[in-house]
């Protein structure tokens, strides 16, 4: 497993994490798949009763202080393994909120620990989503969403679980409030199964490529570099 350089451990069997010398964290909180369901193409669907784990703000205690003085926060999380239905273990489709600190959405980065992930994100939350990337990512690899994107993260191996890491602001907050219809229902955000997401362009509406079954990503994709390290799927 990835070292993200200090003492967090990750309980597999229980979706827990615990905290070695000289580490701050909170107690875990779980995501439950009813948390979630709003957000799948099928509300009804089955799957591990815990989707997820969190723990925001952990790190060494020494550079507690420092963390707060730089208004960065760094969590961990667990991703169960399995599907949701016809879907793979994600998170819920989100854009980051502007945050009062900087007046601004803000972007995310993360650290894969374990396992492998795809991060999938688009540009717009509305009927046109713009520019659409899956980027796969394993052990050690580092993603980047630029601010103002929308971006759920998917367990990519229904195998084995999922770990990571994630930098943001500390006050980041989430921004729901079009994307029910849009991004879930509409766009089909990991709901891969038998429906394949078209990724439109921002200039023309017209299809610029396809999330088929497994997972993809638009032609265009290469040209962005949205991600550092991570495989363009």
């Amino acid at each position: 497993m990835f070292y993200p350089g200090f003492d967090v451990k990750p309980d597999i069997g229980s979706l827990d994490f615990s905290y070695g010398e000289g580490v701050f964290g909170p107690v875990t909180e779980k995501r439950r798949l009813d948390d979630i369901r709003r957000s799948l193409s099928d509300p009804s669907a089955s799957g591990p009763e815990v989707v997820y784990s969190v723990a925001m703000d952990v790190g060494k205690t020494r550079d507690q202080d420092d963390l707060r003085a730089r208004n960065l926060l760094y969590g961990a999380m667990i991703y169960a393994k399995g599907r949701v239905g016809d879907e793979p273990v994600r998170s819920q489709g989100h854009v980051h909120a502007v945050s009062p600190s900087c007046g601004s959405s803000t972007p995310e980065v993360y650290e894969i620990w374990s396992g492998e992930a795809v991060i999938f994100m688009q540009e717009s939350d509305g009927d046109d989503a713009g520019e659409c990337y899956a980027v796969r990512a394993g052990e050690g690899e580092v993603v980047i969403v630029p601010e103002g994107w929308v971006h759920c993260t998917v367990n990519a191996d229904p195998t084995r679980e999922m770990t990571f890491g994630a930098w943001c602001v500390r006050d980041y907050g989430f921004d729901y409030e079009h994307l029910d219809c849009h991004l879930v229902r509409h766009h089909r955000v990991g709901g891969w199964g038998n429906r394949p997401l078209r990724c439109r362009t921002a200039a023309s509406g017209r299809e610029n490529g396809q999330v088929h079954r497994e997972m993809g990503t638009c032609p265009r994709a290469e040209k962005r570099g949205c991600g550092t390290g991570g495989r363009l799927v």
